[in-house]
């Protein structure tokens, strides 16, 4: 690993922004389509047309859009002929897998012991957590695969099989990792399903229904159900990843004292609210849905707010602005410098600076909210900041 890390920084950052950009557009597409086709499946009526319906046809739905008229016809299984070109949707999923495990690597493996290790957490070695990475990914789909051969037919039961898994994962994830990385591990492996699920059973099931016609017999109806089962799970999917992969936004999340505790939460609440918007596309106004995702995400707000009593009550005497100027240059600097020395930065985070007393002043409060009121800086805490420093903070930030 070191003769990887030799390469200078300011190239790890372009192929951050470059990984991230890719990422982020193949996403965008792959979750576009996921919701445009369960929106389109579930508009679907059946064909008014008799002769369509004769040819196979199972559901039809009128659209409009870009200043036209569209007449989609799906069929039950296939149509009588093979259509040419046929248009397959699969790369935009592959593309988000590939380009965000590059991103992975990029950001969390290469340094390891900045980003993926909190030795508050596990002692581990960066390789060490590197391997549970990477292991924690394969066995997501080997575990989510198997319950859904296991529990074939039974959807509730294999939805309560799965959410316990997730379940587990994301406490597992909290026990081995740094907060900011368990989020993203969970995300990963729930996005590494996502894909496998594409990879493995949906294109598979395409392929299945293709030699059938060009060979004259009838498609078995069955590969294509198992490909729609996994196509639904993949969209109930999407909003949990999706937070799981913006969450090192919000540090008041996963630098919480309980925060595998609130990423299960938001999960829940992102799948329960995209069912919603599946029941809306039948006909289904379920208006409750969100009103109760509404009040469960208020409710989580209020649950895990600073107590921001604690620390003013710090104990202790006056704290001068020395000792603080001590604690964040040794602490803080490393990453938040006008020359960073912290490896894996090659300038401040979000351009903030904690060189001078001005610019400490100025950041008080995400000083406070970052390191005091939660545990997510420093950054899996990879300068070793204490308790009493945290409390030493406190009693300062509590007499400004």
């Amino acid at each position: 690993m070191a003769h990887v890390l030799a390469v200078d920084q300011y190239w790890w950052d372009w192929a951050n922004l470059l990984v991230r950009w890719l990422h982020v557009v193949a996403a965008i597409a792959w979750i576009g389509a996921s919701f445009y086709f369960i929106a389109l499946d579930n508009h679907l009526r059946p064909p008014e047309d008799e002769r369509d319906a004769g040819k196979g046809v199972g559901g039809e739905a009128w659209e409009v859009h870009g200043g036209g008229f569209y007449h989609v016809l799906k069929y039950r299984v296939a149509p009588q002929t093979l259509p040419s070109p046929l248009h397959w949707f699969r790369w935009a999923s592959y593309t988000t897998w590939l380009s965000g495990f590059a991103l992975f690597v990029v950001v969390y493996y290469v340094h390891a012991s900045t980003f993926l290790v909190d030795p508050s957490v596990a002692d581990l070695e960066g390789w060490e957590a590197i391997l549970i990475s990477i292991g924690g990914l394969a066995l997501a789909w080997l575990v989510y695969d198997g319950l859904c051969r296991v529990l074939a037919g039974k959807e509730w039961l294999l939805a309560a099989a799965v959410s316990a898994f997730v379940v587990l994962s994301t406490w597992a994830a909290g026990e081995l990792f740094s907060g900011r990385a368990a989020y993203i591990q969970v995300g990963a492996m729930l996005g590494t399903i996502m894909a496998a699920n594409v990879f493995f059973v949906i294109i598979p099931a395409h392929w299945e229904l293709i030699p059938a016609k060009q060979a004259g017999r009838e498609p078995d109806p069955a590969a294509g159900l198992r490909g729609k089962q996994r196509s639904v799970h993949n969209n109930y999917f999407t909003l949990p990843v999706v937070f799981a992969m913006l969450s090192n936004h919000f540090p008041f999340t996963y630098g919480h004292a309980h925060a595998w505790l609130i990423l299960v939460a938001l999960m829940a609440i992102g799948a329960w609210t995209r069912h919603y918007f599946n029941l809306r596309h039948v006909g289904r106004n379920a208006w409750w849905i969100p009103v109760t995702a509404a009040l469960a995400t208020i409710a989580l707000a209020v649950a895990i707010r600073p107590d921001t009593s604690s620390s003013r009550a710090a104990p202790g005497g006056v704290v001068s602005f020395a000792r603080v100027h001590a604690i964040v240059r040794a602490r803080c600097a490393p990453c938040h410098s006008l020359r960073p020395t912290q490896p894996g930065f090659s300038s401040a985070p979000l351009g903030i600076r904690l060189d001078t007393r001005e610019e400490i002043e100025a950041r008080a409060g995400q000083i406070k909210a970052r390191s005091v009121d939660s545990h997510a800086m420093p950054l899996g805490n990879a300068t070793g900041m204490t308790q009493a420093e945290r409390d030493t903070l406190a009693r300062w930030l509590a007499s400004r």
